[in-house]
C-alpha cells in the first residue's frame, strides 16, 4: 500500500506490450491516473515489447537494467507494473531492484479501500484484499518459522506463514457469510421492487464516465461525483418520474476499468448483478475520452462475463460540454444512443424520450372503457404504464395506454 507522508512518493510505470503499442500507452496513461489518485507521482515509464510476459520478472533482464538506471536518475522509490504480478515476479523484481514493487491490482484495491463507505462496500473490498494477499503468502522460507508452545515440543512448530494463511482463510469465510446475508437482503429488496412493478434502469459504464453525475442530475441523489477514478463505489437506487408520468428506478453501479482485478469482480458480483435484473441498461460513455471505443469494449466484455446479456441498451455519450471538435459517436451494440451532458443537463429530455420508447416496447397496448367504479385502475396505469389518452364518456372512462404485461390481465380482470 502506498503511504504518502511529507515526502511525495515517486514511482516509475512499467508495462509489457503484447500487441498494439498505442493500447499499451493508453493503459499506462490510465495507470498514471491510478497512481495520481492514491497520491503518488509518476516520474517515468518503461515499456517492453514481448510475445509474452516474462514468467519470472515480468520484463526481461535488459529492461531491468534500464529500470535500474531510471530509478537512479529520477530518485524514484518504487515501480508500478501495469499487470497483476505473481508472488514469484514480485520477489524476483524486489531482489533485482531492491525497491518497492507494486502492480495495477494493488493500486485499485487501495483506491477501493479508501472510497468504500457502506458496510457492504467495506466488506467487499476487504474480501478482495484478503484474496489478493492469500496468494502472496509465499517466498519467506524459514524466516516465518517459529516454535510451537507446550511441553515436549520438538523442532519447529507451526510456521507464521501457516498461521497467517489460516487467519486469512477464517476471515474470508466470515466475510463471505456476511456478504451472503447482504445478498439475501438485496434479493428481498429486489423482489419488493418486482411486486411494485416499477421498471429499473441500471447505469453502467467505465470509471469516471459520469454515472453519478447523471444520477444526481435526474434524481438529486446527492451522490459524490468527482473528476477522478472510482469516486463512488456503493450502489445507489433512486426513483424518478418521466415526462409521461411513468415512474422508474435508476441504479448506479461501480465503474469498470481495463484489467479490473478478478478479486474485485468476484467481491462486487452481487452489486454488479443489479444490472442483471434491470429492465434497461444505461451505458455511460465519456465522449471526450480518446480511448472511448476501447472503454466501451471493456464495458460490454465485463457485462458479458457477469452474464448480463439480451437487455435493451441505451448508450449515453456523456460530457458533450467537454468536446472541442466534432467526434464520430456510434455504438452498434446499443438499441438507442443519446448525446448529452450530465453536468449541464443538455440532452436530458432526449434521454427521457429514448427511455420511454424502450420501456414502451416492453409493454402491451391497451384500449378499454373502464366503469367509473374502476377509476382506481387509472392510477395504476399512470404509475406503472404510460397513459396516452383519457376520455370521460357516459358509459365510463375510455383510455388508450401502454402497460406492463404483468398488470395487463390484472387491469382487465373484473373490469366492467
Amino acid at each position: 500500500m502506498i503511504e504518502i507522508g511529507k515526502k511525495e512518493e515517486r514511482v516509475i510505470l512499467v508495462g509489457v506490450c503484447l500487441g498494439m503499442e498505442r493500447e499499451t500507452e493508453e493503459s499506462l496513461d490510465e495507470l498514471e491516473e491510478l497512481v495520481k489518485t492514491v497520491g503518488a507521482v509518476s516520474v517515468g515509464r518503461v515499456i517492453q515489447k514481448r510475445d509474452e510476459i516474462h514468467p519470472g520478472t515480468y520484463v526481461g533482464t535488459g529492461k531491468i537494467g534500464e529500470i535500474k538506471d531510471l530509478l537512479w536518475e529520477t530518485e524514484a522509490s518504487g515501480i508500478v507494473c501495469d499487470d497483476e504480478l505473481s508472488p514469484a515476479q514480485i520477489g524476483n523484481l524486489r531482489d533485482e531492484l531492491d525497491i518497492k514493487i507494486m502492480d495495477r491490482t494493488l493500486l485499485i484495491l487501495d483506491i477501493f479501500a479508501a472510497r468504500a463507505v457502506t458496510r457492504e462496500g467495506k466488506i467487499q473490498v476487504e474480501l478482495a484484499q484478503l484474496k489478493y494477499r492469500q496468494t502472496r503468502l509465499t517466498g519467506y522460507g524459514t524466516s516465518l518459522s517459529r516454535l510451537g508452545g507446550g511441553i515436549g515440543t520438538r523442532g519447529p512448530g507451526e510456521k507464521k506463514l501457516e498461521v497467517d494463511r489460516r487467519l486469512i482463510k477464517s476471515r474470508i469465510a466470515r466475510l463471505n457469510r456476511d456478504l451472503r446475508e447482504i445478498k439475501n437482503h438485496r434479493q428481498v429488496t429486489r423482489e419488493q421492487r418486482q411486486r411494485d412493478m416499477l421498471p429499473v434502469a441500471a447505469i453502467v459504464g467505465y470509471t469516471n464516465a459520469g454515472k453519478s453525475t447523471l444520477l444526481n442530475r435526474l434524481t438529486g441523489a446527492g451522490v459524490l461525483a468527482e473528476d477522478k477514478l472510482f469516486a463512488t463505489l456503493d450502489a445507489t437506487t433512486r426513483g424518478y418520474r418521466l415526462g409521461s408520468g411513468q415512474e422508474i428506478l435508476f441504479t448506479d453501479t461501480v465503474g469498470f476499468i481495463r484489467k479490473l482485478p478478478h478479486h474485485l469482480v468476484d467481491a462486487f458480483r452481487s452489486t454488479l448483478e443489479e444490472a442483471k435484473y434491470a429492465d434497461v441498461i444505461l451505458h455511460m460513455v465519456d465522449a471526450s475520452n480518446p480511448g472511448m471505443d476501447m472503454q466501451m469494449h471493456i464495458v460490454y466484455e465485463t457485462l458479458q462475463g457477469l452474464g448480463i446479456q439480451n437487455k435493451p441498451v441505451i448508450t449515453v455519450f456523456n460530457k458533450q460540454d467537454c468536446l472541442t471538435q466534432p467526434v464520430i459517436l456510434r455504438d452498434f451494440k446499443a438499441d438507442e444512443t443519446v448525446c448529452l451532458s450530465a453536468f449541464t443537463g443538455e440532452g436530458i429530455e432526449e434521454l427521457e424520450e429514448k427511455l420511454e420508447k424502450v420501456l414502451r416496447e416492453q409493454k402491451t397496448a391497451i384500449r378499454h372503457i373502464f366503469s367509473y367504479r374502476d377509476g382506481a385502475k387509472l392510477q395504476m396505469i399512470r404509475k406503472y404504464g404510460e397513459l396516452l389518452k383519457e376520455e370521460y364518456l357516459e358509459e365510463g372512462i375510455a383510455i388508450e395506454a401502454y402497460v406492463p404485461v404483468r398488470i395487463y390481465e390484472q387491469l382487465l380482470r373484473d373490469a366492467k
